[in-house]
């Protein structure tokens, strides 16, 4: 297996790690299989990248055969669009890399949690693409192929992280027109991928209506969208089992939730096999 790590440096000096576990092939078995990737973008409401949704939601979808990536993208300190354009680098750094690490390059993936999930969208949908233009990439050569969401912050209206934002736009919070810009059901169009997303009826950090607008946003665009919505867990759940729980809360630990990642790895390899 090939352990990757760089540094992204970020439009405004900070560093942004890119970490990638990339599983090698065998002439035993298909020397020349290309894999399906995942860009992970943890949650931490732009404060922090959250250890639990990082390495090992990576490792449970290595397993199922999948090349993982995980950026741990520059936050607090560093406003919109810096996370945005380290998310384009990423992109970037897959597609370019594609043969060296065995991916199709028409066959990423991108998973965010929470804020993370706010991120994932905003690479996704054409929310940022001008800014991205503005930072020398073609949104249509960076945007990924899927969009996995969890627990995401969408909206900057009424059921707004409010954390999320503040960190995310900093002086700039109460500018209505960079709210809206951010604000992610506002930007679903045909241009936006294939979409599935999970979230807890009970999430009291990110109001369930945060997907509920993502999902109605899609059907109206016409997107492919695959929804699930558990009817118990507290927000920031990750893989909901043990090994992810924070510091050990068996709050964090819901069985009924657990079925999310093998949910997630049908749909992408459903995905896969139609492109």
């Amino acid at each position: 297996m090939q352990y990757v790590e760089r540094i992204i440096t970020g439009i405004d000096g900070s560093e942004a790690r890119f970490i990638g576990y990339v599983a090698d092939n065998s002439p035993e078995i298909s020397p020349d299989r290309t894999r399906t990737s995942i860009l992970i973008l943890p949650g931490g409401g732009y404060a922090m990248t959250s250890d639990r949704e990082a390495e090992p939601v990576a490792l449970r979808f290595l397993a199922e055969g999948f090349n993982v990536f995980v950026l741990r993208y520059s936050v607090r300190a560093s406003h919109y669009p810096v996370a945005l354009i380290e998310s384009a680098e990423a992109m970037s750094l897959i597609r370019a890399n594609a043969e060296e690490w065995h991916a199709n390059p028409h066959q990423v993936a991108v998973l965010g949690f929470s804020a993370g999930g706010h991120l994932a969208a905003n690479l996704a949908t054409v929310a940022g693409d001008d800014d991205l233009r503005e930072h020398g990439y073609d949104p249509d050569e960076i945007r990924p192929d899927a969009l996995m969401l969890a627990y995401p912050v969408i909206t900057s209206g009424e059921y707004a992280h409010r954390g999320s934002f503040q960190y995310l736009l900093g002086s700039h919070v109460h500018d209505q027109s960079m709210r809206d810009k951010l604000s992610i059901e506002k930007h679903i169009d045909a241009k936006t991928p294939p979409v599935f997303v999970w979230h807890t009826m009970t999430d009291s950090s990110v109001p369930v209506e945060n997907t509920l607008m993502l999902i109605r946003a899609c059907h109206v665009a016409g997107v492919s969208v695959e929804a699930h919505l558990f009817p118990e867990g507290r927000h920031g759940l990750s893989l909901a089992n043990e090994e992810t729980a924070y510091h050990g809360s068996p709050e964090h630990i819901v069985p009924a939730v657990q079925s999310w990642p093998d949910l997630a790895t049908r749909w992408l390899r459903s995905f896969a096999e139609r492109r």
